[in-house]
């Protein structure tokens, strides 16, 4: 029997993630290029010091809006409910390879969407400390003690953020048929009868 697919995503939602990763990572290399002299010579990706200073927030900030167009086309389906919280609970089992005792979910899952919010939160915080210490735009609004704290929250957020994407990269691998989501739009309907219960009985109508 001919294998079956379920569209997840729109060429147009693909097109923009694939932005968010492009974009992360120049955001990101370029600011560990800052963050510890050992990491400097990751400015040559970009021209050398000074272009790299230029241009990481650009690149931040652009990412930052590509991440908006995402957060909102996707946030309603990641509000946290009941039946998540039931997730969670077992979400232990499922890593020991136990998904029996698993509850439906939805388009996305509980952990899903701890990450969504997670990065999310990141983001508004790189957002909003990344303007306070933006020389020669911004910086000079700012008292030095608040600068500096920006500084701090900025590299914590940062971090953070670095930590949720390799999560997500891992579970995105982990999960056999989770990245050809991402790649073609698609996924097969065996997949989502798995993965995504609640979210695959919407799609097809089938118990």
């Amino acid at each position: 029997m001919a294998t079956r697919f379920i569209q997840r995503y729109s060429a147009g939602e693909r097109t923009n993630h694939w932005l968010i990763v492009l974009l992360f990572l120049a955001a990101g290399l370029s600011g560990l290029a800052f963050f510890h002299p050992a990491f400097y010579f990751l400015t040559a990706l970009f021209g050398g010091g000074t272009w790299a200073r230029i241009l990481h927030p650009f690149m931040g900030l652009l990412m930052a809006l590509c991440f908006l167009v995402m957060f909102l086309k996707l946030w309603r389906y990641n509000v946290m409910n009941a039946a998540d919280k039931e997730w969670m609970k077992h979400s232990g089992a499922m890593l020991r390879g136990d998904k029996s005792r698993m509850p439906p979910a939805g388009r996305y899952n509980g952990g899903q969407k701890q990450v969504f919010w997670l990065m999310a939160i990141c983001l508004l915080v790189l957002v909003l400390t990344g303007f306070m210490f933006w020389q020669p735009w911004f910086a000079d609004s700012f008292p030095i003690l608040a600068r500096r704290i920006a500084v701090v929250l900025h590299a914590l957020s940062a971090t953070v953020l670095i930590l949720t994407v390799i999560v997500h990269i891992y579970a995105a691998i982990w999960v056999k048929g989770t990245i050809r989501a991402m790649t073609r739009g698609t996924v097969t309907e065996g997949w989502a009868r798995q993965n995504h219960a609640q979210w695959h009985r919407e799609m097809t109508g089938k118990q």
